[in-house]
């Protein structure tokens, strides 16, 4: 055993140094050991410009409790770490630190600013690694990858140049969403809509060579600026005799066609739809099947572009209210609505997305798509929860072609080349010349590949593909995902479509999802709110394991959770309640060698370990089932309530009192049970468990809890006799609790207690008439059989077949008892007129949080209850008072 335990937990002193001992042994690292099974993860990978967020605590922390489980079930286990490059929120960085220097990236060159970008990843890498060690992350650091490390960037050139061989890649001018902000191109996924209030515009388009005119509306007329044809539906009779001719376009100076499309919908507005096919997915789509001239209203900078007259190089929104004022002007301007409708904007910078036309790389996802479909279909990969897997299949079925090219510097460069005779090269080597024409002046693709191509990748490249590597074989595929619902779409599906294309096998068997992590009134935490709370500052205020465990507790698959001051509080209270039970324990076994169980173990003994036992079986099964909050939620009732609050208070009086038989027996059973529980407890809290486990005696093979044997439970402490037993004497041990409380009782005043029972009961409660004396602080206690007479002037309650009595004579004053429940009554009474006044109110009902709401409904039915409990009583006391 080692040296004399600290009074208290201080876990600024103990955490590094445990993580410090974990890496030096080397207990994280996986050794593919044959003669275990397997068990792997890959971390998804923070940004390694990024700061430890609650997002990724949580993530992490999840990720952490699985293998650590796995680990101590004794599984080859393999967490494998790493960070990604974060194309564009890396370069708008470094971008944002050349500014602050009066530079722009161009004016430094493509070279010089990718040494700054590579400066910069190296300098926030390590912020982010040491960020996870503060958590307590138990991954493989030796295996630790980087996407854009050497093996990572050869993975992404051998799966671009194969889907291009295999006619999956190509480039084409297509519409896609631009960010002006970051001026590149983004996929779909990285567009986040959000409802917002605008104004629906109705326009007059009149007639080319015919009387009368066409009404459209928009709610972006800058755009119509760059019209090319004003659409019906082919079947709407109010323009059949209109198709195939025109009108004049206004502002512009410009006629243009009106043509029949079954795309557009009659019954909205006038049924009648502009059409620009340089701004709209749709439009394009529209402008394909009709031949259409493709005019650019607006550039890639977010100005209108040089073609559109008065308006050329204006800002988009300047020129909106301009062609506004324009149309009024000259009378094009029907009428303007208000209208509410959802704006794309780029989920790094929050810009307003431009939809645009543009030369682009794209993968044809349609063949990639089924395949990866059917995996979920069929069961080869399970969301939990389920239901994640229809927001999966959804997403899947209706995939458009991803746009893979971004127009920045940081990132996987395109492997693909031009050469002057027209034709494109793309190569798995930099190639030196044209093999089609022999010219040696090619110039490389200036665009980077999306950061979510290489991510794609991450199960296996991580492993060491396009080589056949020895953890590709051992740990591909990985047993589990851990992941937020919100990536899904942009990470999930892309590693299952790439893993079945490459590898030829899904990529994970199972993927556990989360929610977010909100603030206390349900909010998403973020900057611009103020409402974020920073994981590092819960770390260094209260320590790791609270912040772990405030986060377990708090969570249920695929649920967002609320994260309050008070459930850290509860946590840091935790943290405590083990440290003090785990020293009482602790200072009892000096001089103890462990040897095992004895044969003869009392009730109380008995009782305890079917406890843990079963406990050991539940926390077992739900881990297993990935309900961590609710495994984690097992072990501190366990743990607070029946080790702590109940079995080390009846192992004080045979420690203290007993013989030396009694004490061993006592302290063979309260070391196998701490162990046990300290073992329970290493997945959820790691750092408290390996220090106390520290100054446990150790068997040989368990010098660190983290490598320790996960407990079972073992059909010999089952024990159903003991399990009923102890739940009698312990419920009326709390109603006796409960009588003295409602008197006002204080655990220093003694009092006598008698219980009525049968005859059957007599045995076991004289058994334990001492304990129970010693834990509701009552004496003497009189046991009578249920045909003698009960008390009179005493507390009643009822616990099964027995009655228990609290005699009151000389004990309590009745006149000054009722007088003192009678006002507690009053005022009972009038928080509850408050409160039910509140809920009969239909502008609180309307007005206030659903939360607020919730709260005053559940004090009601708190107050009632209360409010039955004590009439109940004064008239139990009333009577007596009467007698």
């Amino acid at each position: 055993m080692n040296a004399t335990i600290p009074t208290v937990y201080e876990p600024e002193k103990v955490e590094d140094k445990i993580y410090q001992f974990w890496l030096e042994g080397n207990y994280f690292r996986a050794e593919r050991e044959k003669d275990k099974e397997p068990f792997s993860m890959v971390i998804p990978p923070p940004n390694v410009t990024g700061t430890l967020h609650m997002g990724h605590a949580l993530n992490n922390t999840i990720q952490d409790v699985i293998v650590r489980f796995k680990r101590m079930q004794g599984y080859d286990t393999l967490w494998l770490p790493g960070t990604d490059h974060a194309g564009i929120a890396t370069q708008n960085k470094v971008e944002e630190h050349l500014q602050s220097e009066g530079l722009s990236r161009h004016q430094v060159g493509r070279e010089a600013f990718l040494e700054k970008a590579w400066l910069w990843k190296e300098e926030y890498h390590g912020r982010i690694i040491r960020q996870l060690h503060k958590l307590g992350v138990s991954c493989d650091w030796s295996r630790e990858r980087f996407t854009m490390d050497e093996g990572c960037s050869e993975a992404v050139r051998e799966v671009f140049v194969t889907l291009y061989e295999r006619g999956l890649i190509y480039r084409g001018n297509y519409m896609i969403n631009w960010c002006p902000r970051c001026h590149t191109a983004i996929s779909d996924i990285e567009v986040e809509h959000e409802e917002k209030p605008s104004t629906l515009s109705h326009i007059r388009y009149l007639g080319a060579g015919w009387e009368g005119e066409i009404v459209v509306a928009t709610t972006r007329v800058e755009t119509m600026l760059g019209d090319t044809a004003v659409a019906v539906h082919p079947e709407d009779e109010r323009y059949s005799g209109l198709i195939g001719k025109k009108v004049h376009l206004p502002l512009m100076n410009r006629e243009i066609p009106i043509i029949a499309d079954e795309y557009v919908d009659p019954s909205f507005g006038s049924g009648a739809v502009k059409i620009t096919p340089a701004h709209d997915p749709n439009d394009f789509e529209i402008g394909i099947r009709h031949d259409l001239e493709v005019i650019e209203a607006i550039a890639s900078d977010g100005k209108m572009s040089a073609d559109m007259g008065n308006y050329a190089g204006m800002d988009r929104f300047e020129a909106r209210e301009k062609v506004l004022q324009d149309l009024h002007k000259q009378g094009f301007l029907s009428r303007v609505e208000e209208y509410s409708h959802a704006v794309g904007h780029c989920q790094r910078c929050s810009t307003e997305i431009e939809p645009l036309l543009s030369l682009q790389w794209f993968v044809k996802m349609s063949p990639l798509a089924e395949p990866a479909v059917a995996a979920v279909n069929e069961g080869l990969i399970r969301f939990v929860p389920e239901r994640f897997s229809r927001l999966y299949i959804n997403w899947m079925e209706n995939i458009r072609d991803w746009c893979i090219s971004r127009q920045i510097w940081w990132g996987h460069r395109i492997p693909a080349w031009y050469c002057s005779c027209g034709e494109i090269i793309v190569s798995r080597e930099d190639p030196t010349r044209c093999p089609f024409c022999g010219g040696i002046e090619l110039e490389q693709d200036p665009d980077v590949l999306d950061t979510w191509f290489s991510s794609a990748l991450w199960p296996f490249s991580t492993m060491g593909w396009p080589q056949e590597t020895a953890d590709l074989q051992r740990y591909f595929p990985t047993s589990v995902l851990v992941t937020g619902y919100d990536i899904i779409t942009f990470w999930v599906a892309r590693m299952i479509f790439m893993s079945q294309t490459f590898m030829k096998d899904v990529p994970f068997k199972d993927v556990s999802v989360h929610g977010l992590v909100r603030d206390a009134q349900g909010q998403k935490m973020s900057k611009s709110l103020g409402n974020g709370v920073d994981p590092l500052e819960v770390i260094a205020q209260y320590g790791a394991d609270t912040l772990r465990f405030t986060l377990i507790t708090g969570q249920a698959p695929g649920n967002d959770q609320r994260f309050r001051d008070e459930s850290v509080e509860a946590s840091r209270n935790f943290a405590n309640k083990i440290w003090n039970a785990s020293r009482y324990v602790l200072m009892n076994l000096e001089d103890f060698n462990p040897s095992g169980l004895p044969a003869t173990l009392s009730r109380h003994d008995r009782w305890i370990l079917d406890r843990f036992n079963n406990v050991a079986r539940k926390t077992t099964e739900l881990l297993d089932q990935y309900e961590l909050g609710e495994a984690a939620r097992t072990v501190y009732d366990y743990l607070w309530g029946d080790f702590c609050d109940w079995y080390i208070e009846l192992s004080k009086k045979p420690l203290q009192g007993g013989d030396d038989t009694e004490k061993e027996r006592v302290k063979a059973v309260l070391y196998y049970v701490l162990k046990g529980t300290l073992k329970l407890l290493h997945p959820f809290m790691p750092f408290i468990s390996e220090e106390l486990w520290q100054y446990l005696p150790h068997e040989k093979g368990e010098e660190a809890i983290v490598k320790a044997p996960w407990p079972e439970a073992l059909p010999r402490f089952a024990d159903e006799e003991a399990r009923k037993e102890m739940s009698m004497v312990m419920s009326v041990i709390r109603a006796i609790r409960n009588l003295r409380s409602e008197v006002n009782l204080s655990p220093g005043q003694n009092s006598g207690i008698v219980l009525r029972m049968p005859e059957d009961y007599r045995g076991l409660f004289h058994q334990e008439r001492e304990a129970i004396a010693d834990m509701s602080w009552t004496d003497p206690v009189t046991i009578i059989e249920a045909r003698e007479d009960k008390p009179s002037q005493a507390l009643s309650a009822l616990v099964d077949k027995i009655e228990v009595y609290l005699p009151l004579e000389g004990l309590v004053d009745l006149e000054r008892e009722i007088g003192r429940l009678e006002k507690e009554l009053y005022a009972l009474e009038k928080d509850l007129n408050q409160t039910v006044g509140k809920l009969a109110n239909e502008n609180f009902l309307r007005r206030a949080p659903v939360e607020v709401v919730h709260k005053e409904r559940a004090k009601k039915e708190e107050f009632n209850a209360r409010r039955e409990k004590l009439l109940s009583r004064l008239e139990e006391l009333r009577g007596m008072s009467s007698l």
